[in-house]
């Protein structure tokens, strides 16, 4: 890897963490922005990360049927998950004027509250631009059963 390249990869780095990212382009982009700044924040074990883009609001709904309601109850289960490796693939976005939806594929493994999984499945995640900033109000996760 080349110097340039490293430089790079920082910068779009700490725009992403500043929220720069997610506020810039078209909407399409910036909700692009935010699904990666979740997905850095699994891959790095840091809801945190997660934290500026989630509506207070937020509801997400589990692969088992498990429905959680606010921004904090979620950031509190987020960090029982201890990810090993996560990606994500099959990104889509569709924008409603003020609203998108993104859904995609993951492959996630790890473990949540001690017990180990290896999952595939797909998401669905809407996102709402309130106040100029997009924010993530609501996640649905079903699994894939594996062959």
């Amino acid at each position: 890897m080349n110097t340039k390249s490293i430089i790079w990869g920082l910068l779009s780095g700490v725009l992403m963490l500043s929220g720069l990212a997610a506020q810039a382009g078209t909407a399409e982009e910036a909700v692009i922005a935010g699904e990666n700044q979740i997905l850095k924040s699994q891959q790095t074990n840091n809801a945190d990360l997660a934290a500026p883009l989630l509506a207070d609001k937020y509801v997400s709904t589990d692969q088992d049927g498990t429905v959680l309601v606010g921004k904090e109850a979620n950031l509190a289960d987020a960090k029982l998950t201890t990810f090993s490796s996560t990606d994500y693939t099959d990104m889509k976005v569709t924008v409603f004027g003020d609203a998108a939806v993104a859904t995609g594929a993951f492959a996630s493994k790890g473990t949540y509250k001690g017990k180990p999984f290896d999952d595939r499945g797909r998401f669905t995640d809407t996102w709402v631009k309130q106040n100029g900033k997009w924010l993530c109000v609501a996640t649905h996760v079903s699994l894939i059963k594996k062959s």
